[in-house]
């Protein structure tokens, strides 16, 4: 009766009840206030199984022709009605799956099959939450999920206005409760756990004992068993708790349930720990007010910080955000639309496809999520991108030469990380390569980092000792009294002619400002050297994709669990899809509309070449350090790639303040901005933000595939047991 009430009658017809009399007959229960008749169907109690359903057919058959004007909607609520009202001519005919009933202890083998009838006489179907949904949408064309919805102004109730009962009241505190039907499903050793590792807490359970031996609950001081109570006395009882529980267990029984009580305890402004249940994990998991818990050491710490929560606070307004659009009136308003359409006679629209995760953005962060989600947990995972191709800013491809370029400037693949490595090693095999990059100082090639054999070249020395070098430097370097800016990192370590040698001009050209201007760590990412290594990284892990990295980004993508949809818009996507939850790579202030305004970024220009000469320069990276020259470096791919091929192509590289964003600006004003969008983002439901647009940092490759990898580890540890199926499934 909660899930639906309509301007007409609606008769609820409830279970059978066996009687003494000898002739069937119906008891009728008005509900006055929203037309709601519930009948009883009373038959003799030695009747057979075959006389028990002729009866129950004829009763309904009797109400319908006496008490029903014209067709009926029939409403299923259980499939085992099916053969009851086989006789009767409907208008429309609904299933609301409210749960798997054949999974319940005890349930009817014949289930099923009714079931199974059930399917192909409805018009439509509606699941009691998303689960559900995805185990009935390929049985039937017209399925619809409702998750549990909520009477809010009910169970806030619990927040201020109602006092708390006199058998509950006298229970010391904490109080962690729960209310609800006490059966298989639940966790009696978990409560029992519970309840020995904190006896100063009290475990307040409300609800009927159903289908297991009262004999089996677990009997301690501080565990209370109230028996059951009623829909209107629920808020008085929440309003005296500290915590709300959801100690279900994880079985054939809780597999697709959608709790209708998270919401109810959220409402009465309560914290809530369960065990990862599918639907709540998926629902409610990324809110503060909500934690899961695997086993009891862990229910315990979780219910520990739940206590520890202010009792007014962000948690609770998060969880009211979510609350907002959960009413039990908008959920009648959509199923009423349906059943409207379905009598008009009208087709429904095509189902919106659904995934257990969108990933926004199809570069290093994007692709590794996608793949740990697809293979690891089993997820259905769309990936989009607004450009027409995989792999981000490291996509490579042959240009019309047939040379493999970098279409966005070189990435060079370096790592100290084993577990980056290796993780890369799944999707591709490694061409060996060390990175060297040469200066042009007056139409001389000079290594850079700067080293020994630099201030050889530069200054006609003949340094041949680390020491001698390092001596050398310390003759030129100017002391700083406080490093703050890039100007400063420089300067003190190797002096002001070296550094407007190698890093002002290049600097100023690269981010629009002088290197007085920026913050310390710009220049801090570039070694000096006293040695003789002309290598411009020092990382353990040092080599390129033998294919190619678009080669690899499709190997990490091919999985029948991944779908990908390239150059589309994040908003014209969301329209149409829905998702359980959503990670996004992309400009975290584009996200939110811009609403404190852009972030500041530096953009790059790309002129691609194509000599008809097998080599260009003498390594793959030339810097032009003078700011009289307007590019910043020329790349020539094939000493990256190792490609053999008469005509080499090459790429100058040119800083842009409009554009695509690439690095973001690091100055203090321009963090200020971004935590101001940080904060939005730790408070928006159902979001991971990752990757280098997203958290406004400036990451190398290896950096972004770590922090993806530990995204994922967090989103796996708050998955369910059913979430993390395995990918043949």
């Amino acid at each position: 009766m909660t899930r639906f009430a309509a301007t007409a009658p609606v008769f609820y017809w409830e279970e059978h009840i066996p009687c003494d009399h000898p002739l069937p007959f119906l008891e009728y229960h008005p509900f006055p206030a929203n037309g709601v008749i519930a009948l009883r169907p009373r038959l003799p109690h030695w009747w057979s199984r075959e006389q028990v359903e002729a009866g129950l057919r004829d009763l309904l058959d009797m109400l319908v022709g006496s008490s029903v004007a014209g067709k009926p909607i029939l409403w299923f609520y259980t499939p085992a009605m099916i053969d009851v009202a086989r006789d009767v001519d409907a208008a429309a005919v609904v299933y609301d799956c409210m749960d798997e009933l054949s999974a319940f202890r005890f349930a009817d083998p014949a289930l099923l099959d009714q079931e199974a009838r059930l399917l192909a006489r409805a018009d439509l179907v509606f699941t009691g939450g998303y689960s559900l949904y995805e185990a009935k949408r390929d049985r039937h064309p017209d399925v619809h999920p409702f998750p549990s919805a909520v009477d809010v102004a009910h169970f806030a109730q619990a927040r201020a206005t109602v006092a708390e009962p006199d058998d509950q009241r006298a229970i010391a505190g904490p109080k962690l409760g729960f209310y609800g039907v006490i059966d298989e499903r639940i966790d009696l050793a978990l409560i029992d756990a519970i309840a020995v590792a904190r006896p100063d807490w009290s475990l307040v359970m409300i609800g009927p004992v159903v289908k297991i031996d009262p004999a089996d609950l677990p009997r301690r001081a501080n565990i209370h068993w109230l028996g059951s109570r009623g829909y209107g006395e629920l808020p008085a009882y929440l309003s005296g708790w500290d915590v709300a529980l959801m100690p279900f267990a994880i079985n054939a029984a809780t597999r697709f349930i959608s709790p209708t009580k998270t919401p109810e305890y959220l409402a009465g402004g309560l914290p809530v720990v369960s065990t990862p249940i599918v639907d709540v994990v998926r629902h409610y998991g990324d809110l503060d007010a909500v934690a899961i818990a695997r086993d009891a050491a862990g229910f315990v710490t979780a219910c520990e910080a739940a206590l520890a929560l202010p009792a007014e606070g962000a948690w609770r307004d998060q969880a009211d955000v979510v609350l907002a659009g959960q009413s039990w009136d908008d959920t009648q308003g959509a199923m009423a639309r349906e059943i409207g359409r379905v009598l008009r006679g009208e087709a429904r629209t095509a189902p919106r496809p659904h995934y257990d995760t969108l990933i926004v953005g199809a570069g290093f962060a994007g692709a590794v999520l996608a793949e740990r989600l697809a293979a690891d947990s089993g997820q259905r995972v769309l990936v989009i991108d607004r450009r027409p191709h995989i792999g981000g800013n490291a996509y490579d491809e042959h240009d019309a030469a047939g040379v493999l370029v970098h279409r966005y400037g070189p990435h060079i693949f370096h790592t100290n990380s084993q577990d980056v490595f290796a993780y890369l090693s799944n999707f591709t095999q490694w061409r060996p390569y060390q990175h060297r990059v040469l200066a042009d100082v007056a139409g001389d090639l000079v290594p850079i980092p700067i080293n020994r054999t630099t201030l050889n070249q530069l200054y006609g020395l003949s340094l041949e000792t680390d020491e001698a070098a390092a001596a050398f430097l310390a003759t030129r370097a100017e002391p700083v009294a406080e490093i703050r800016t890039s100007e400063d990192v420089v300067v003190s370590a190797v002096g002001r002619e070296l550094y407007e040698t190698f890093f002002r001009g290049y600097t100023r050209k690269q981010w629009g400002l002088d290197p007085s201007e920026l913050d310390r760590a710009v220049t801090a990412r570039v070694p000096t050297r006293t040695s003789t290594d002309d290598r411009y990284f020092a990382d353990r892990f040092q080599a390129m994709p033998a294919q190619g990295y678009t080669k690899m980004f499709e190997a990490m993508l091919d999985h029948p669990g991944i779908a990908t949809e390239l150059g589309v818009e994040y908003r014209d996507v969301i329209a149409r899809v829905d998702c359980d939850h959503i990670v996004f790579t992309g400009p975290i202030d584009e996200y939110f509309d811009f609403r404190f305004g852009k972030l500041p970024y530096r953009s790059l220009e790309f002129v691609h070449e194509t000599h008809d000469v097998a080599q260009f320069q003498p390594v793959a990276v030339v810097n032009y350090p003078h700011e009289a020259v307007p590019h910043t470096r020329i790349t020539e791919y094939k000493h990256l790639t190792g490609q053999v091929h008469p005509q080499t192509s090459i790429t100058y590289e040119i800083p842009s303040a409009e554009g695509d964003p690439y690095y973001p600006i690091p100055r203090p004003e321009n963090q200020a901005l971004f935590k101001r969008y940080e904060a939005l983002a730790d408070a928006e439901p159902g979001v991971t933000f990752v990757g280098r647009l997203a958290t406004y940092r400036y990451y190398n490759m290896d950096q972004v595939v770590g922090q993806a990898l530990a995204t994922y580890r967090r989103m796996r540890d708050r998955m369910t047991v059913g979430q993390i199926r395995e990918a043949a499934e």
